[in-house]
């Protein structure tokens, strides 16, 4: 019985890992484009063709993301922004987004 439960346990751990693994290659993918578009000015679409690519929807669903069209015009509309992940991610960011939304919700 707890031989089961152990390897449960471990199996789940393991699943999360290599989710956290896939997560970390879709930013990536992400980082690249925002290069590519600052460089080239195609970022948007080169993340679109990615996450629409046999690669791109096996790596999206491995890291736990439904690779359907809505998601692929988020990541669309994130690579516009220009923003980098790495700071996307910050706390620093999420509190500037933050005090600008009172800011914009204060002076409607």
């Amino acid at each position: 019985m707890f031989d089961f439960v152990d390897s449960a346990a471990l199996n789940h751990e393991q699943g999360q890992r290599a989710r956290k693994l896939f997560a970390a290659v879709v930013l990536a993918a992400l980082d690249d484009a925002i290069a590519d578009d600052r460089k080239y000015g195609n970022g948007p679409e080169q993340i679109a063709r990615w996450a629409r690519s046999r690669d791109g929807r096996e790596v999206l669903s491995c890291a736990g993301i439904d690779p359907n069209e809505r998601v692929v015009k988020g990541l669309m509309e994130f690579v516009a922004k220009g923003v980098r992940t790495s700071v996307a991610l910050s706390r620093e960011e999420s509190e500037r987004r933050q005090a600008q939304l009172l800011l914009e919700a204060e002076a409607a």
